[in-house]
């Protein structure tokens, strides 16, 4: 689809994951080459597209039944034009923990996925989910893995083979688990380990609480700069209960740092690229890991490379597999 106009929709422009990737989106030579990327804010549900004309349409929208309407709506008022849908929020974790009435999520998904034309799942795992569970057909779904510009975390120094800097880094919230990590954390032993946590949320001063007296566990809260916390750690934790993809993971791999994991959802994808993994949510779990990163001298993640066709090597992965949906949608 040449010269396209593509306009991306987002109704949250908090730090975070949704509104880098966009932005990777925007800032992409590669993908400008083909098309013109615009983005637009959704304040209120108040769907309306701008002056000047609309080819393809990508939603990075929260997906509920109070917007469902609206959504609805929307499609409604423009038939003609192509939509995508990128699920950023949704995985087979989020729904065993947060929903208590499966049957109607489920109807709410399965019906608002069938307004779009096309359905973005960001991880390998989250597409066998929304397949497994039959919230889509498999010819209207395609996966994207969400990536950003990597160059920079690349470039980083190497860290020292012996793990003694550990990092937290993301929102502070109960989907990424860092209770659970502060708490294994403080059971292992040695006065020159450090945790590290950057990032701000509701749980920080109940996470201060938890790590109150032990001088190794510093918080730093949000940082700017994405390189910044991968400068100054050996080793990545990840104990998620829920993640649909996990982008820290792929900035800390390409960074040459350990990342360890939990088995969840999208963090299945960076297992299969080198993370350590971690089978259960439980202290004692994250504890031995910790340990045994600690203990380890072999060699840091090396993050999986992207493969791309020979006539695309100018692009990344991510970059390609955005053209190859846009000209097929």
């Amino acid at each position: 689809m040449s010269n396209a106009s593509i306009l991306h929709l987002t109704d949250d422009t908090t730090p975070g994951g949704v509104m880098r990737v966009i932005d990777t989106i925007l800032g992409s030579k590669y993908l400008a080459k083909t098309a013109k990327h615009r983005m637009a804010v959704v304040e209120n549900n108040r769907l309306t597209l701008p002056e000047g004309g609309v080819d393809v349409i990508v939603s990075h929208l929260a997906l509920n039944w109070r917007n469902f309407a609206a959504r609805t709506r929307f499609r409604a008022m423009h038939p003609n034009i192509p939509m995508i849908h990128v699920e950023h929020s949704y995985t087979q974790g989020f729904v065993a923990q947060k929903v208590l009435n499966k049957t109607r999520f489920f109807a709410m998904l399965r019906s608002a996925f069938c307004l779009y034309d096309r359905v973005i799942a960001v991880s390998n795992a989250q597409k066998d989910w929304l397949i497994r569970r039959d919230l889509i057909d498999e010819d209207r779904l395609s996966v994207i893995r969400s990536s950003v510009e990597l160059t920079g975390f690349e470039a980083l120094p190497s860290p020292p083979k012996q793990v003694r800097v550990f990092g937290l880094v993301g929102r502070l919230h109960e989907q990424k688990g860092f209770d659970i990590a502060i708490q294994a954390f403080r059971e292992c032993s040695g006065s020159d380990l450090r945790l590290k946590v950057y990032g701000d949320g509701p749980l920080r001063a109940e996470l201060e609480q938890l790590a109150y007296c032990d001088p190794r566990i510093t918080f730093y809260g949000h940082c700017d700069d994405p390189l910044e916390p991968m400068r100054s750690i050996d080793a990545l934790l990840m104990p998620s209960r829920w993640e649909a993809y996990g982008l820290v993971a792929r900035e800390a791999m390409s960074a040459g740092r350990k990342v360890i994991v939990a088995t969840t959802d999208g963090l299945q994808d960076h297992i299969r690229s080198g993370a350590i993994e971690v089978h259960d949510h439980s202290i004692s779990a994250w504890a031995q890991a910790i340990t045994n990163a600690v203990q380890t001298l072999d060699k840091p993640c090396d993050v999986e490379p992207d493969k791309k066709p020979d006539y695309a090597q100018t692009a990344s992965c991510f970059e390609y597999d955005w053209e190859k949906c846009l000209q097929n949608i």
